[in-house]
């Protein structure tokens, strides 16, 4: 695993902080990024060198032009220095230039195939090596992708959290799926995890809040993508904050404190956080499920069916009821709350049938 020295300074009580570009742009872009870094108490750096991007055409970075400038960032300011890397030929390019540690992708993840050709160009590497989750949320894809690297025999190995892939549109770019990162906590608890605010945020005014719930749940680290100019960037603009913003955001982030024997000390600001976050992902839920019911009431409209199914709603009831019994709920709680549900469905589905075409 990564050690204590490299994923958190613990003398400081703060959690390992690794920031820079989305990609390297130029090597002028690139200096000026780390000599400000540098200057707040940065001491890991990163850039995209290759950028895997969706469509054809995207910018897909510098490639191993890029490494010198990374170089010199280490040479000069001495920065540790980081790269994403998705086939041989990348780990090959990025250990001739020193490069301190690697990570492996979301998208690459995904793909045991080609994880497991990073891990045979990375064996006996003593290096550090961490891997973002898969761009679904499958925990186990998560875990075997650390495993595959593992029996690599690299020098030190993390995991990330960036988020996943998500159909219905939200406030974030990526769902955080934070149960995601706690599962794989639970199952590995000695591999240090932290967590790419920029990812899953996709909007640097939502950074902070991201980042500030990565530390309620007791990640070891940030990985924020910071450019000296991140409105020009030339790829993942929206997502970058400046050297500026990012020394305001640490300055105002809450470590919270630990109990002598290592254990976290969970507080009742903690507890509510976790609701919160629980609170905002039901009203999300409650979001998809009413354009799902304004999907069904123009199915209705359609075929002249009747908005209100009472057969179908007095077994839904009936099966909450029994499902909320069976795992301790009250099946009375239960019901109500999806009796008012129902109710705000059938308004739904009225407005739509008795609107006009315009």
């Amino acid at each position: 695993m990564i050690t204590q020295a490299v994923i958190r300074r613990k003398s400081e009580g703060k959690p390992l902080l690794i920031a820079g570009p989305c990609s390297a742009e130029t090597e002028e872009q690139v200096m000026q990024t780390a000599v400000l870094l540098q200057k707040i108490g940065i001491d890991w750096f990163r850039a995209g060198i290759w950028k895997p991007r969706t469509r054809p055409g995207s910018f897909e970075g510098v490639g191993s032009v890029g490494l010198p400038w990374l170089k010199r960032v280490n040479e000069e300011l001495g920065m540790k220095t980081t790269v994403e890397v998705a086939t041989t030929q990348h780990v090959e390019d990025a250990l001739r230039y020193g490069i301190d540690m690697v990570w492996i992708g979301a998208r690459t993840t995904a793909n045991p195939f080609a994880v497991q050709e990073l891990a045979n160009a990375l064996s006996g590497v003593n290096i550090p090596v961490m891997i973002k989750n898969p761009v679904n949320p499958d925990v186990s894809l998560w875990l075997g992708a650390i495993e595959r690297i593992e029996k690599s025999n690299v020098g030190e190995i993390g995991a990330i959290h960036r988020g996943v892939s998500q159909f219905e549109k939200s406030m974030y770019r990526n769902k955080p799926e934070w149960q995601m990162a706690l599962e794989l906590k639970k199952q590995r608890p000695a591999i240090p995890l932290i967590c790419d605010p920029s990812h899953i945020a996709g909007n640097r005014e939502l950074i902070e809040q991201v980042a500030q719930m990565a530390l309620e749940l007791k990640m070891d680290g940030l990985m924020i993508e910071t450019h000296v100019n991140p409105d020009y960037a030339w790829s993942d603009a929206a997502q970058q904050v400046t050297p500026d913003q990012l020394s305001h955001i640490i300055q105002r982030l809450v470590c919270k404190q630990e109990l002598p024997d290592g254990v976290a000390l969970h507080t009742i600001d903690e507890l509510r956080n976790s609701i919160n976050y629980i609170d905002q992902q039901l009203i999300d839920l409650l979001s998809y499920r009413m354009q799902i019911v304004g999907e069904i009431a123009q199915f209705k409209k359609l075929h002249k069916m009747t908005i209100f199914q009472e057969e179908r709603w007095n077994a839904l009831s009936e099966k909450h009821k029994e499902t909320a019994a069976r795992i301790g709920l009250n099946p009375e709680f239960v019901y109500q709350i999806f009796k008012e549900i129902h109710l705000a469905s059938i308004d739904k589905q009225t407005d739509i049938i008795n609107k006009k075409s315009e």
